[in-house]
Order: structure tokens, then C-alpha cells, then sequence
């Protein structure tokens, strides 16, 4: 059952950390034309005996984006979150004289939180024969640091909010927004995710349930290929991204650049397996986005799906996708940019929203990279292949995340100032 409530939402603001850096039109140029981020890595703990994962690693220097000052105090998934917050902030046009409103707010992604304290503490004390921790180990691990930090740094004191559901976490984060401002509760909110689970044991824990890619230092670089015939698994990645989201009139009234609206919002539960999808939940919260972005499947021109590039998930996406867009299932325009920026995890739902938004203001629409023969169990929709499409009249567009847990999350964002 789809909910309406009156508000309209706007786009007003992005920022990324990337495995590509920190500017977000360069990052978006640069998944247009399939570039890959995937490199192989090689931890410092892991034997050599072990094959060592493709991976994503955000180019990125804490002390210099935020300060050493905060650098100290924080883990790096913290670290990336601030940065892509900030980076949001400014590109929505807004000072640090707007920074300092108890009506605007934080609403943030994470699946692991600080994971990196939590090994470097289990390092110090099992492997360094320490007899402590730091004592700043439990703020900077917590799950809600990332979103605290930006609400301190920005002195926004409505609610700040952190949502933990896997990889839809950053997903949920905005689409749950949306509903704070279309409720009235806030008239702007920062919304987006960041994750940094490049440690030992996570990329170990991923490696044993046999679901990730690998290669070696000639081939890492395309490692990630979903819809591929011969796919071979998902790559781990790290980064944030921001979105700042705003009530419509409010961003009218102070004269921001609107980017899109964010028209919709759809969540369901598998209720089937824990790591396995189900196409019928993937379709009810698509449906459930459509419904309230009061969308038909002709006016969806592009969905950056979920993708991962695992054997198993990725024909159930597209069959989820078969079942919602029916005859219009062969015209929809489908890419998977997990392909090049690899798989953060919570953050990468709020990635992807970013790529979705600005396909529609700029009327592109990135590829999956790598990608040369869809698997049999992957047709039936239109793949963009090689390098994105561009001067494409979009009018809508998809951005889905389904999570272990059978947790699923999808939002509609619709182009310019359409009502």
C-alpha cells in the first residue's frame, strides 16, 4: 500500500568519496565511459598463500578533506561520511552560516559501522600482546558515529538517524527521509551512507560464502560483471555518498538548483531466506515506488539495479524487473555501475542514487562495464553495454537495493520540475 503525503522532495545537493575521488561530475563522466575502479588487494595480515581479493578503495585523504582533528577521533567509514556530507552541503549551495538549524536533520547508512576499529583492537590485543584498547574504540565503532559526526560538524539538530539493514542501508536512509520531509518533520535533511569493510575478517567472512570475484593484477580490473555470462561473484568496496534532500518549496524559496524530485519510495521483505532473493519481494517494493511516484512502467526510461554480479541474484532481479515493467520490460534501458564502482556495501545504495539522479538531470545513462554476453537467464531487458547513452529523454528513473535478510528498497526519482 503506497503512502502520499503532500510534500513534495527535491534534490538539491550530492557529494561522493569514490573509488575515483571526491568530484562528482568527474566520477559520474567516468562511469560513463566504463572505467573500473577494481584493483587487486593485497591486506597486510592475509598470508600470500590466500588468493587476494578484487576490491574498490576510495581515493582518499582523511586529513586533508576533514581535518586531523576529526581524523583522530573517528573510523574511516566516519571519516568518508563527513567528507561526502560536506561535499553535499557545499554543492546544494549552502554556507556554513546555513550550517548551525535545529529543523534540519541526518538520516545515514551503514552495514558495519567502524569494523576497522573493531580489527585493529582485536590486532592490538591478540596479535601485539597489548593489554588495552583505545579508549575511543565504542564512539568510534558505533553504528550511528558517521551520522553523529556530520550532525555535529554541521550543527543540524533535528533528529539524526542511522539505519543498519545491509546493503539497502543507505537506501533506506533516504527513502526514509523523504518521508520525514513529505510528513513536515524537517524541511532539509542530509541523507546518504558510508562503509569501509576492506578488514580482514569481513573480506575473508565474503570470500568463504563463495560469492566473490577475484583475478589477478592484468584481470582484477573487470573482476565485477554482472549479467555476464560466466560471472563469477561481487567485489567489496568502500566510499560515501550524500544526497541532501529538501522540501520543494523550501528549496524554490531560497533558489536552489534542483537536481530532480525524489518522487518514491518502496520497501517489502522477502520473508523467504536470509541471503537468498526472492523475485516477488524485489517486484512488490518496486511497485511500491511506482504506485507512489504515481509512475506506469512506460515513463521508467533507466534502473541502476542491484547487480552484483552474483550467479544467483542476478536473474532474480531481472525477473523481479519482468514482472513490474512487463511488455515495456524490453525497451527499459538496465545497468549495473557495481561494475566499476564495486560493492560498498550499506554506502552503495546511496551511490547508486546519486548516479540515478544525475543521469536524469543530465539525461545519461551509464553501462555495465565488462559487459559483452548476457547470460541466458539475464535477458529480456535492454543492457547498456560498452559506454553509456547519452542525449536519452529520460522523464523517470529506478535506483534498487536488496539486501541479505530479504530486506529491499527502491526509489523513484522523476526529472526536473515535473508534477
Amino acid at each position: 500500500m503506497s503512502k502520499t503525503f503532500g510534500r513534495r522532495v527535491a534534490v538539491t545537493g550530492l557529494g561522493t568519496v569514490s573509488p575515483f575521488g571526491g568530484d562528482t561530475d568527474d566520477f559520474f563522466a567516468r562511469i560513463m565511459r566504463g572505467e573500473s575502479a577494481i584493483r587487486l588487494y593485497e591486506h597486510p595480515a592475509s598470508p600470500s598463500r590466500l588468493v587476494q581479493p578484487a576490491v574498490t578503495c576510495a581515493a582518499f585523504d582523511a586529513k586533508k578533506a576533514i581535518g586531523p582533528a576529526m581524523t583522530h577521533v573517528t573510523d574511516r567509514y566516519s571519516q568518508l561520511g563527513v567528507a561526502a556530507a560536506f561535499s553535499a552541503w557545499d554543492d546544494a549551495g549552502l554556507t556554513r552560516e546555513d550550517a548551525g538549524s535545529d529543523d534540519y536533520g541526518v538520516s545515514w547508512g551503514t552495514g558495519t559501522g567502524g569494523m576497522l576499529t573493531y580489527e585493529k583492537g582485536y590486532g592490538d590485543i591478540y596479535l601485539l600482546g597489548k593489554q588495552r584498547v583505545s579508549p575511543l574504540s565504542v564512539p568510534m565503532a558505533m553504528n550511528n558515529a558517521a551520522a553523529s559526526h556530520i550532525a555535529m560538524a554541521l550543527g543540524l539538530g533535528s533528529a539524526c538517524l542511522t539505519y543498519s539493514v545491509a546493503c539497502a542501508s543507505s537506501t533506506i536512509s533516504i527513502g526514509e527521509a523523504f518521508r520525514r520531509i513529505q510528513r513536515g518533520e524537517s524541511p532539509l535533511i542530509v541523507a546518504g551512507g558510508s562503509e569501509s569493510p576492506l578488514a580482514f575478517t569481513i573480506m575473508r567472512a565474503w570470500e568463504a560464502m563463495r560469492v566473490v570475484a577475484s583475478g589477478d593484477e592484468h584481470t582484477a580490473y573487470r573482476a565485477c560483471r554482472p549479467f555476464q555470462e560466466g560471472r563469477k561473484g561481487l567485489v567489496l568496496g568502500e566510499g560515501a555518498a550524500a544526497l541532501v534532500l529538501e522540501d520543494w518549496e523550501h528549496a524554490q524559496q531560497r533558489g536552489a538548483r534542483i537536481y530532480c524530485e525524489l518522487a518514491g519510495f518502496g520497501q517489502s521483505c522477502d520473508h523467504a531466506h536470509l541471503v537468498r532473493p526472492d523475485a516477488q519481494g524485489q517486484a512488490r517494493a518496486m511497485g511500491a515506488a511506482l504506485r507512489e511516484a504515481q509512475l506506469v512502467p512506460a515513463q521508467v526510461g533507466y534502473v541502476n539495479a542491484h547487480g552484483t554480479a552474483t550467479v544467483e541474484g542476478d536473474p532474480i532481479e531481472i525477473s523481479a524487473l519482468r514482472q513490474v515493467f512487463g511488455a515495456d520490460a524490453a525497451q527499459l534501458a538496465v545497468s549495473a555501475t557495481k561494475s566499476m564502482h564495486g560493492h560498498s556495501l550499506g554506502a552503495v545504495g546511496a551511490m547508486e542514487a546519486l548516479i540515478t539522479v544525475l543521469a536524469l538531470a543530465k539525461q545519461q545513462i551509464p553501462p555495465t562495464a565488462h559487459l559483452e554476453q548476457v547470460a541466458e537467464d539475464c535477458l529480456g531487458v535492454r543492457h547498456v553495454m560498452g559506454e553509456g547513452l547519452r542525449d536519452v529523454p529520460l522523464q523517470a528513473a529506478l535506483s534498487n537495493s536488496f539486501a541479505f535478510g530479504g530486506s529491499n528498497a527502491v526509489l523513484a526519482f522523476r526529472a526536473g520540475s515535473a508534477a
